[in-house]
């Protein structure tokens, strides 16, 4: 019998040693309310231990390097540093790690298996399909100045004719042409919207996003602008568009851009402002924080610490110094936020030094910079083409009154009076039919762009193309 039971163990020994192997594809999926983000790590063993990659499909995104990566005792942890991600799970008898994924402090429960996960496709009753009643090409075009490509898509009526066009200005972040986020596609059912009313429209990805070239994360709204300049030159270049209509439709950010370009240039004939802003943007993100966070039940003790925190580092970010001074700036103050927040109040679990690289990255990046300092109503004066400026009662990220009065002060003072702003009841900052406002509406919201809206953005255009 004694030979029996070494044969076991040595067999169970065997079996163990298989499960605990970690090297190969894992995948796992964030569920952030109604989204699903899927995740691969895949990894590898060498002399020297564990290295890994992640990939994001929904992302499009392969291959992002993994900065750490270890297993031991039947507990895996992933670093990857300049996301501020972490990853920690344990494995379990069934082959699969229970773990926890944490993002700029923010945690979200996520388990790892060997099995691929499908991708999960939202209801989006609006969301066009193929075959398209128009035509629909895909093209690249350059931004000479900043030696990148940007690939992007056309949309034309059928018909053979020349027609008038826009290109359509996403928002902040990186965004691909349709705009796509919480599962919703804003300007692929705009686009769809414009063309079916006989307007051609590019929609492009955003610089060194999807099938664009560039780096994003290095450039600011300024850079962005010479992107749209060139997507304007491009369509000049088509013998289908008609050359004295081009205008340009900007979403949030894009409200910023648009009068950026138009300002500038003779070639712009009209501007949709979609959730544009009129004020600052240190002015602009206390106030979408205040209204954000009330809607998020938030007591007014922790409304008005948060307003003082951000308010004090937007005071050192808008002083005239130097990277370095601004980096040490801010590492000191927040050096200082961490040591009061309560202990169970700490985010995710994050120590000092992690709280504070993440605030400083966010922080310093040269977007973040340009934004909160800019003011957009300089640029709204030089404006002269006619400007349709509209947003959602409930927008909490781009409050309206304040915003819509204004850029109608920037324009009137610029003596524009070929000016039209509509405030539309009831919907949110991606014109959806809201019951708040909150952004964590978007994802469960099955509507991607609501009619009224779509018909007073066309209606106005088509006014102006007459």
């Amino acid at each position: 019998m004694k030979t029996a039971s070494l044969i076991i163990l040595m067999f169970l020994a065997s079996l163990s040693s298989f499960a605990q192997d970690i090297t190969g594809q894992w995948n796992g999926a964030l569920k952030v309310q109604t989204v699903q983000l899927r995740l691969v790590f895949n990894i590898e063993k060498s002399e020297s231990g564990y290295s890994a990659t992640m990939d994001s499909p929904d992302q499009g995104a392969f291959g992002i390097p993994v900065t750490s990566t270890s297993f031991e005792d039947g507990t895996l942890k992933i670093s990857i540093t300049n996301a501020n991600i972490k990853y920690e799970g344990t494995l379990g008898d069934d082959n699969v790690i229970i773990g926890v994924f944490t993002q700029a402090g923010q945690a979200f429960p996520m388990n790892l298996s060997r099995e691929e996960i499908e991708k999960v496709v939202a209801k989006r009753p609006q969301e066009p399909q193929k075959p398209f009643p128009y035509r629909s090409e895909n093209v690249i075009f350059d931004n000479k100045q900043a030696e990148i490509l940007l690939a992007g898509t056309l949309t034309m009526p059928e018909q053979d004719g020349i027609y008038p066009a826009v290109v359509l200005i996403s928002g902040s972040g990186p965004q691909n042409r349709d705009e796509e986020l919480m599962g919703h596609k804003p300007f692929l059912v705009l686009s769809d919207y414009l063309t079916r009313n006989g307007i051609a429209v590019l929609r492009f990805d955003d610089r060194g996003t999807a099938a664009s070239t560039g780096d994003f994360s290095a450039a600011t709204s300024v850079d962005f602008a010479t992107d749209v300049a060139s997507a304007v030159q491009y369509l000049q270049s088509r013998p289908e568009i008609d050359k004295s209509k081009i205008g340009l439709v900007g979403h949030s950010e894009g409200g910023i851009i648009a009068p950026m370009v138009a300002g500038d240039s003779d070639d712009i004939d009209f501007i949709v402002l979609l959730a544009g802003t009129g004020i600052r943007g240190d002015k602009l993100l206390l106030a979408q924080q205040t209204l954000i966070g009330e809607a998020a039940g938030m007591s007014p003790n922790q409304l008005e610490e948060n307003e003082m925190i951000s308010r004090k580092a937007f005071e050192i970010m808008v002083k005239d110094q130097s990277d370095e001074e601004l980096e040490n700036g801010i590492k000191a103050y927040m050096t200082q936020v961490f040591r009061n927040i309560p202990v169970e109040n700490v985010p995710g679990g994050m120590t000092e030094a992690e709280f504070v690289a993440a605030q400083v990255t966010q922080l310093t990046s040269p977007w973040m910079q340009y934004f909160i300092k800019y003011d957009p109503a300089p640029a709204l004066e030089k404006v002269s083409c006619p400007v349709l400026a509209i947003n959602g009662e409930k927008d909490l990220q781009v409050p309206p009154k304040e915003n819509l009065e204004a850029i109608k002060a920037a324009l009137a003072k610029g003596g524009n009076t070929n000016v039209t702003t509509v405030e539309l009841a009831g919907l949110n900052h991606l014109f959806q039919e809201a019951e708040t406002g909150s952004p964590s509406e978007y994802a469960e919201i099955e509507q991607t762009f609501s009619p009224k809206a779509l018909e007073v953005v066309t209606n106005w255009i088509k006014e102006q193309v007459k």
